[in-house]
Parts: structure tokens; C-alpha cells; sequence
């Protein structure tokens, strides 16, 4: 639930591990969408996907990097499943030009 995890965000403030926990959240939401998207190839849960993407968009704002296989997993099943999704491929657009900047590890 993103309330626990918003919760926790709040409490880790100023601490040196919200990046970590950050990170941490981010790779969840990306795993999760895969889930979602290799189970229920309809696109029936689209408002709870939505949700997710825009989370996962906000969380690579402020994290900045993934893990290169988690990055890997989304885009495959998300292009496989949901190519035809807007706010999926919006999500994707955005996530492309932030992780593939010349400053990125993604980059390279």
C-alpha cells in the first residue's frame, strides 16, 4: 500500500537511508507492474496500474537510476502487454530521456 510507504518516506525524511528506501520502492513498483502486466494481459486493472505508473514516474525523478534488469523486465513486459496503453507509453517516454542523459550509468 502506498500509504505505508509514504508513511515510511516521511519518517526516513531526513535520513541518509531515503534514497536507499527510494531505491527500494522503486525496483517494487517496477516488479509489480510486470506482475500486473503478465497476469492480467486485458488491461482490467488499468486505475491500479495508472497508480503505479505515475508513482513509478515520480520515483525515478528523485532516484534517478534503476536496476538494469528490473528496467529491462518493465520495458519488455510492459511493450509486449500494454503498447497500446497512453499513460504506459507517456510513462516509458518520460523514463527513457531521464535514464538515457549523457550523466546516466544506463547510457553508456
Amino acid at each position: 500500500s502506498w500509504t505505508v510507504a509514504d508513511a515510511i518516506s516521511r519518517v526516513l525524511e531526513n535520513s541518509e537511508e531515503l534514497h536507499s528506501w527510494r531505491r527500494c520502492l522503486l525496483s517494487a513498483c517496477m516488479k509489480g507492474l510486470v506482475a500486473m502486466y503478465s497476469t492480467s494481459k486485458d488491461e482490467s486493472k488499468q486505475e491500479v496500474e495508472r497508480s503505479m505508473l505515475l508513482r513509478l514516474e515520480e520515483l525515478l525523478h528523485l532516484v534517478g537510476a534503476v536496476d538494469p534488469g528490473d528496467w529491462y523486465s518493465f520495458v519488455k513486459a510492459g511493450l509486449k502487454y500494454r503498447y497500446r496503453d497512453e499513460t504506459f507509453l507517456k510513462v516509458l517516454n518520460v523514463s527513457i530521456q531521464l535514464l538515457y542523459k549523457k550523466e546516466s550509468s544506463l547510457s553508456q
